[in-house]
């Protein structure tokens, strides 16, 4: 019988984490942390340069290239009191982050105002070296702000504007100052496309010599691109899942990967983060979608977190992925731009991937829930070994390889 996600209790989902096993720093060298690797049940220990070698032949694996953008703005008023200002997703005049991060003299934005009763009205301004950056609240929403931003010298990039004057967001549960080296090394090697406010932690660990050591392997690569957003760290507060509402991401997914991903069916696709996987899984929902519809508008191209489960008789992976090719075909474009809701969680049908690269996650998250779609109830297993053997979780943590439908 499948489980039903809206079922499933969260509390069910919970494990003893000690903040001593959280890590606060990353490692001297990124690519010298411990790599769990499991595989039909077994379990095995090793550092992440030997993730190359683990991998089956044939893989193709899959990363998120998003950047972190400096989204906290800490403007100071004259009495001397600070307003943060944390920049979530763009408004007006764009809806698409990577038009919005290329915005020239204004633009508006869903925020979160921390000690919002200090700024009772009138504009904020933040100097920063060569311009102004002056912030305006247009309206109050559910639990966010729309703060209008406008800024000289006016043809600036939003995206530069924020690399001049913001600060990186670093997520709330390393509960420190930021440190010189977190600039670097709260990115991955490979971002580009401007845009997240969380870094794809699992794709932390890539070096060039592991990248190198990848194509000597012959494991082909692929780009995708979601900007993650700060609903990655948003608890589930609800008793089941069905009364959980799941966050909304963007994606950008090129012509280039879909025909890739057709060219690997029957091969493995691995992941790099829940990030990649939400994106490949959601590819498919939305070939399902234009299967259906293959005349649906841009701006509706956004998959529903329940969708997966209330699909009767899905299609095969080819049709979907054709699906979309045919699409990208109408609108003489080659790349996908859609968002996603997409909640992956026990009872979950995998359509796309066959395992998964990524760190190890907080109790009663949605991100354990995905990996529990993934493994099964053997999650409380791989993290009883990762406590066990001394691993470092969360951003800054170690990782894992999990696979589940190949190998010996």
């Amino acid at each position: 019988m499948t489980l039903n996600p809206k079922n499933l209790a969260i509390k069910d989902f919970v494990y003893e984490l000690p903040e001593d096993r959280i890590a606060k720093f990353p490692l001297a060298e990124r690519d010298q942390s411990k790599l769990l690797y499991y595989n039909h049940s077994s379990i095995s220990h090793h550092r992440f340069t030997d993730l190359p070698q683990l991998l089956p032949p044939k893989s193709l694996l899959v990363f998120n290239n998003t950047k972190v953008v400096q989204a906290r703005l800490l403007f100071r008023k004259e009495t001397g009191g600070i307003v943060e200002i944390f920049c979530l997703e763009p408004v007006q005049p764009h809806r698409e982050v990577q038009l919005a991060m290329q915005q020239t003299g204004s633009c508006t934005w869903k925020c979160l105002v921390g000690n919002n009763k200090r700024w009772k009205s009138g504009t904020l301004q933040l100097q920063f070296k060569g311009g102004t950056l002056t912030a305006e609240r247009e309206a109050q929403q559910e639990g966010h702000f729309l703060i209008r931003f406008s800024w000289t010298p006016a043809d600036l990039t939003f995206a530069e504007v924020l690399d001049r004057c913001g600060r990186l967001p670093l997520p709330p549960y390393l509960n420190r100052d930021l440190t010189p080296d977190d600039s670097i090394r709260y990115q991955t090697i490979y971002a580009h496309h401007q845009g997240a406010v969380a870094a794809p932690t699992a794709g932390l660990h890539f070096t060039d010599r592991v990248m190198e050591q990848l194509q000597a392997q012959q494991i082909e690569v692929a780009y995708l691109t979601l900007h993650v957003g700060a609903g990655t760290f948003k608890p589930v507060k609800a008793d089941t899942m069905e009364a959980h509402e799941m966050h909304a991401e963007q994606i950008m997914i090129s012509r280039k990967v879909v025909e890739q991903l057709l060219q690997h069916l029957g091969n493995p696709v691995i992941p790099v983060g829940t990030t990649s996987m939400r994106s490949l899984e959601s590819l498919y929902w939305l070939g399902v979608m234009l299967l259906q519809q293959p005349d649906l508008a841009p701006d509706a191209l956004q998959v529903n977190q329940w969708l997966p489960y209330e699909t009767a008789s899905p299609p095969a992976p080819r049709a979907a992925l054709e699906a979309i090719l045919h699409y990208l075909d109408r609108q003489q474009t080659d790349y996908l731009h859609a968002s996603t809701q997409i909640i992956i969680a026990p009872g979950y049908d995998f359509k796309v991937c066959d395992g998964l690269v990524t760190n190890f996650h907080q109790p009663e998250s949605t991100l354990l829930l995905l990996v529990a779609a993934l493994i099964g109830d053997d999650w409380k297993q791989v993290y009883q070994h990762a406590l066990t053997n001394d691993y470092r979780f969360l951003s800054y943590g170690d990782s894992s390889l999990l696979v589940r439908k190949f190998g010996s």
